[in-house]
């Protein structure tokens, strides 16, 4: 095999190598990296799209196809697909872009959860009528919950007999209160889990 070929494939393998090493590093750091600039970048956009900034994820990813090599930028656009498709709520596209990379696709419950957030928290570049859909649709669900604690407020004061409405109202908030801390909290969790193990399979694609 030619010296320049082998010289190719090391490096090649070094800046693979060297995403996998620069995840652990903090934003900060990530930005000042200058020897792997296009492995710290495509980071970056994956962490900006985990938070759903899409404008962010596509800088990050430009930046990184800007300073890669030829032989590395197909599996960096497969990378900023499918980030800016996580960052934008577009499920279809997700599934689709993370076949091409090569990594486990999102379950049916996540793409069903990423479709409802892009109903109901739709992206930037979205229109006009999104917006006012998504604001619609969040003033239908607080108005629905709010519903339901409030039933399940009278069914706990049946049998106590009839206290006055401001008791209910409090205890309306309260049981509202505590059931959107545990699904926030449980979200939460289970979008830990998915990040860390798709961060996993990425990281065993690379490597």
């Amino acid at each position: 095999m030619p010296k320049q070929q082998r010289a190719i494939r090391v490096e090649q393998k070094s800046q693979l190598a060297a995403m996998q090493q620069l995840e652990s590093r903090s934003d900060e750091e990530l930005l000042a990296e200058t020897r792997f600039k296009a492995a710290a970048q495509a980071i970056l956009g994956a962490r900006a799209a985990e938070r759903y900034d899409a404008k962010a994820a596509r800088a990050h990813f430009q930046k990184a196809l800007a300073a890669s090599r030829p032989q590395e930028r197909l599996q960096l656009r497969r990378m900023a697909d499918a980030s800016i498709a996580l960052a934008e709520r577009r499920a279809d596209d997700l599934k689709a872009a993370t076949a091409k990379l090569g990594v486990e696709a999102p379950t049916t419950r996540q793409l069903r959860g990423l479709k409802l957030m892009g109903l109901v928290a739709p992206p930037k570049t979205a229109g006009t009528l999104a917006r006012v859909r998504g604001v619609v649709m969040i003033i239908a669900i607080v108005i629905a919950v709010f519903a339901i604690g409030f039933g399940i407020v009278e069914l706990i004061f049946l049998a106590p007999g009839e206290p006055s409405t401001g008791v209910k109202i409090f205890w309306d908030f309260v049981v509202v209160a505590i059931a959107l801390g545990v699904l926030a909290w449980l979200g939460r969790r289970r979008q830990k889990a998915a990040l860390a193990k798709r961060s996993e399979m990425m990281a065993a694609r690379r490597g």
